[in-house]
């Protein structure tokens, strides 16, 4: 069952920090829900652990994300693929493009596309959907609250 969504956030950060923590393991691994590890395997290569409950499911993912199509400091794609045992299978990649407002303010915007198979899939296109946008919409504000922040 496929899932598109998109959004955009407003980081008051310059384009150049925005570009970096989009690229530190440990800024991505305190904004994806539910991740319980992310360690680095090489510059674009990481190995993700994330516990999440889709509905009645409650399930972990052990997968890959990878990071593609780099062109610092603008854009790249973030693609990531979880097995989650019984529960079934996760896949999907957002397109991240960054933009400058002003030296001090940058815009994010982003394209994702998720891709879900297994038990999870019977849960119901509605519930997929919801629960997805929800997932991104935490993953980019938590993103600009650390970013700005920081």
């Amino acid at each position: 069952m496929a899932v598109d969504m998109q959004g955009e956030e407003r980081i008051e950060a310059p384009i150049a920090k925005v570009w970096e923590a989009l690229n530190d393991p440990e800024v991505l691994k305190a904004c994806i829900p539910g991740c319980e590890s992310l360690e680095k395997k090489s510059d674009t290569e990481l190995a993700a652990t994330v516990a999440l409950k889709i509905g009645p499911i409650k399930a972990r993912f052990a997968g890959e994300v990878e990071l593609q199509n780099l062109k610092p400091p603008h854009s790249y794609t973030i693609f990531g693929e979880g097995k989650g045992g019984i529960a079934g299978f996760a896949k999907g990649g957002a397109d991240v493009v960054l933009k400058e407002e002003g030296p001090n303010a940058t815009l994010l915007t982003y394209t994702a596309k998720a891709d879900v198979g297994g038990k999870i899939a019977q849960l119901g296109s509605r519930l997929i959907q919801s629960t997805s946008k929800k997932l991104a919409g935490q993953f980019f504000s938590e993103f600009n609250k650390k970013v700005s922040a920081g």
